[in-house]
């Protein structure tokens, strides 16, 4: 049985490990700490969760903890996950990994000098449509890639203690979307990206970058970055491969099975003139669990060592390294 424990009563926790958890016979919600004990006392209630703590340092110390989900703001990823490298404790990291390089640098090798798991949570990533994509970009059906392209649009309303507009915290259009995009394109071409050029868009309100745009170099295959959480964004959300024999976009990566089935993902493709559309309604019935159950799936193998993790460690590092870089400029 994974004990897990929860560093916060988060929005996200119910969707992303409280409902997958739920599902299976092999995991169990433990614990959830709060610096607000009557927040973490509800929350205990609302999710039948056992045990509160008021500290984050003492959830991560019980010795009935096997997994700590960190879905705090980024800026306690880096010393949150030391601690629970001391503890042995394995770690479910939200993105994005860190602040920068430097602290995910410091969180892999914590994780691999205790001989721990450490996973960042791009839930995406072990979606059945997403390995469908990935799967035929790696095919060579659409041929020789000549340009990669990637955009995450979507307004983020600016309410009252939203991290995402405060910088010390981790925010920024880049970090909360475009490390997405930044980290699909990686994956499909398995190249690390050099920043040509970009362009961060800072209000006069705001100490972050509400929107994002990058020209890259994928070892000799251009690609664009393109994320905007502004109150001018227009929903946009796809991974665009252009090959010399065809092209292929994936709509909504992110959350292919949330949306209603006729709008839901779409993996269209146009190979030696040749059209083919999959979407939700004519896909297998097991695309419609969520990303984030195949999330849950990935980390107890990768915890019972069946499998090696697919994000985290160098992946993390690189692209903590990429979104510091676009942010540089």
């Amino acid at each position: 049985m994974i004990r897990i424990g929860l560093l916060g009563a988060s929005k996200i926790a119910p969707k992303a490990i409280i409902t997958p958890t739920a599902a299976r016979e092999d995991c169990i919600i433990q614990a959830v700490a709060s610096r607000d004990p009557e927040r973490a006392r509800l929350y205990a209630n609302e999710h039948s969760i056992p045990y509160i703590e008021n500290s984050y340092e003492a959830l991560i110390a019980r010795d009935d903890i096997d997994l700590i989900y960190n879905a705090l703001p980024p800026n306690r990823h880096c010393e949150l996950s030391l601690l629970a490298a001391e503890h042995g404790k394995a770690v479910l990291c939200e993105k994005p990994f860190a602040m920068n390089s430097d602290e995910a640098r410091r969180m892999v090798d914590a994780a691999k000098k205790a001989g721990t798991v450490l996973i960042e949570a791009f839930h995406y990533r072990y979606h059945p449509a997403f390995l469908d994509f990935e799967a035929l970009v790696a095919s060579g059906k659409l041929g020789k890639t000549e340009e990669i392209r990637g955009v995450f649009n979507v307004h983020i309303p600016n309410r009252d203690g939203e991290l995402r507009y405060i910088s010390e915290l981790g925010g920024g259009a880049l970090m909360d979307l475009g490390c997405y995009p930044l980290h699909a394109m990686r994956t499909l071409l398995g190249v690390e990206p050099t920043v040509i050029s970009a362009e961060n868009h800072y209000e006069d309100t705001h100490d972050v970058a509400v929107a994002s745009v990058a020209e890259l170099d994928f070892g000799g295959v251009p690609g664009f970055l393109e994320c905007d959480m502004s109150p001018s964004a227009i929903y946009e959300n796809h991974i665009d491969v252009i090959g010399s024999r065809g092209t292929a976009r994936m709509t909504r990566p992110v959350h292919p099975y949330r949306w209603n089935p006729h709008l839901g993902f779409e993996i269209a493709t146009v190979i030696d003139g040749e059209k083919d559309l999959k979407t939700l309604l004519n896909s297998p019935e097991t695309y419609k669990r969520s990303t984030y159950a195949y999330q849950l799936d990935h980390v107890v193998s990768v915890m019972n060592g069946d499998v090696a993790a697919l994000t985290g460690g160098a992946d993390a590092i690189a692209n903590m390294a990429a979104i510091n870089a676009i942010l540089s400029r």
